[in-house]
C-alpha cells in the first residue's frame, strides 16, 4: 500500500513514518505539512492510503477529504482531538487514530484499510453510499440507507423511521436530505423524505408507507409522480 503523511506536526509526521516503516507491505512515498499540497499531489499520483491531521492551517483535513470525495483514496484520519469523531466517520473514512498513537492501534488501523482497499479490488461498483451515521442518544449509530423508510422534521429533530427503530438526531430535514442519496429518496412535503421503494400506495393528498399515511404537498406532487413514472 502506497501512502501519504500529512501533517503540520514534524514530530507527528516522525512519528507516523517510523510506524508505517514497521509495517511490511505499506510505504511512505510522501510526506506534506499542509492540505494543499498534499490536494495537489493526489490531482496527478494516486495512492492507496491517507494518514490525515485534521487541523491544519489554511485546509484541514476535513476539507480535504471533502474535496477528494470521488477519489478512491482510503483515509485514516490522526489527530489530537476526539471531538471530530462523528463529523468524520460521516465521511466514512477508514479509521480515527487519537495523538499519541500507538503502534497496536496503528496496526489494528492499517490492518481496516487494507480489508477496505481488498473489498475495491473484488466488488462490483457501488455508485451510492451504503450507510450513515447518525447520532442517536449521544451514541453514533451505523444507520443502513436501505433500512429507512422515511425522514421527519420535528423541530430542530430529525427522526429516521426504520421498521425496527426510530432514530432521533439534532438537525434539519435540509441536512439529512443533502445526505440521503437522489436515486433513492425524494421529498414530498416540508416535514417529510420518503424512500421510494417503500412506497406502498399513492393516495389522494398523500401516500402510504409502513402502513402509514403521510401528506404529499402540492409543490412536491409533480416532482414524485415524475419519478414513480406516473402521468
Amino acid at each position: 500500500m502506497n501512502s501519504l503523511i500529512v501533517d503540520d506536526n514534524a514530530i507527528a509526521r516522525t512519528t507516523l513514518s517510523h510506524l508505517a516503516s514497521q509495517v511490511t507491505d505499506l510505504t511512505v512515498v510522501c510526506e506534506y505539512c499542509n492540505a494543499m499540497d498534499a490536494y495537489n499531489h493526489l490531482q496527478t499520483m494516486d495512492v492507496d492510503l491517507l494518514f490525515l491531521d485534521i487541523e491544519m492551517p489554511e485546509m484541514s483535513g476535513l476539507e480535504l477529504t471533502r474535496n477528494l470525495k470521488n477519489k478512491d483514496t482510503v483515509i485514516i484520519f490522526t489527530t489530537s482531538k476526539k471531538e471530530y469523531a462523528v463529523e468524520a466517520f460521516e465521511l466514512n473514512v477508514a479509521d480515527y487514530l487519537v495523538k499519541p498513537v500507538t503502534p497496536g492501534r496503528f496496526l489494528q488501523a492499517v490492518n481496516k484499510a487494507r480489508e477496505i482497499l481488498e473489498s475495491k479490488n473484488t466488488a462490483e461498483p457501488v455508485t451510492i453510499e451504503e450507510f450513515i451515521f447518525v447520532r442517536d442518544s449521544n451514541i453514533t449509530r451505523k444507520l443502513r440507507i436501505d433500512d429507512i423508510l422515511y425522514a421527519e422534521a420535528m423541530g430542530d429533530y430529525v427522526k429516521f423511521h426504520t421498521q425496527q427503530k426510530v432514530y432521533v438526531i439534532h438537525g434539519t430535514l435540509k441536512a439529512a436530505e443533502e445526505k440521503l442519496p437522489l436515486s433513492k429518496f425524494i421529498r414530498v412535503h416540508r416535514s417529510y423524505i420518503i424512500a421510494l421503494s417503500k412506497i406502498d400506495t399513492l393516495q389522494d393528498g398523500g401516500l402510504v408507507v409502513d402502513g402509514k399515511f403521510l401528506p404529499v404537498a402540492d409543490a412536491y406532487r409533480k416532482a414524485l409522480n415524475s419519478r414513480m413514472n406516473i402521468f
